[in-house]
């Protein structure tokens, strides 16, 4: 059984239906606040995620950092091989997994945090490991429990 409304009661749901779709498009989204202004979530809060303290000697003109790579296919590819063989080392930690990359001349460049000493040799072996690296620049940090 069909039930039809009358003419007027269905323009006005369907008005009241369209404005209150736009009301929830006009909403902001959790990612258009800036992370140090979100909430607590999980116990994370965006002030977690601010890493400056540990990248202050990126600062320094003279560190390697990300902007330093090249994009020449080569240099592309050889980051792409290191990043594979250190994620595909099932014994690292989330932190050693992620650590920066930068390949420039056959030249690795390893920044960020791992876990321990041993860690720092492991990912340093795993890259050197990848075909056509010359050298590993070994700048990783060992995370304290403040990091």
């Amino acid at each position: 059984m069909k039930v039809a409304l009358p003419r007027p009661l269905a323009v006005g749901v369907f008005a009241a239906l369209a404005a209150s779709t736009g009301a929830f498009a006009q909403q902001a989204t959790p990612m258009q606040s800036s992370p140090a202004a979100s909430q607590s979530a999980g116990g994370v809060t965006g002030e977690d995620a601010d890493n400056t303290r540990l990248n202050r000697r990126d600062r320094n003109d003279a560190s390697t950092t990300p902007m330093d790579q090249s994009n020449s296919s080569n240099a592309v590819d050889l980051v792409a091989n290191v990043r594979k063989a250190i994620v595909d080392d099932d014994g690292l930690s989330v932190k050693a997994r992620n650590v920066k990359v930068v390949a420039n001349g056959g030249v690795v460049t390893l920044r960020g945090p791992v876990a321990n000493a041993q860690e720092k040799a492991r990912v340093e072996r795993d890259a050197a490991s990848v075909r056509g690296v010359t050298r590993v620049d070994n700048q990783l940090d060992i995370a304290t429990d403040s990091d």
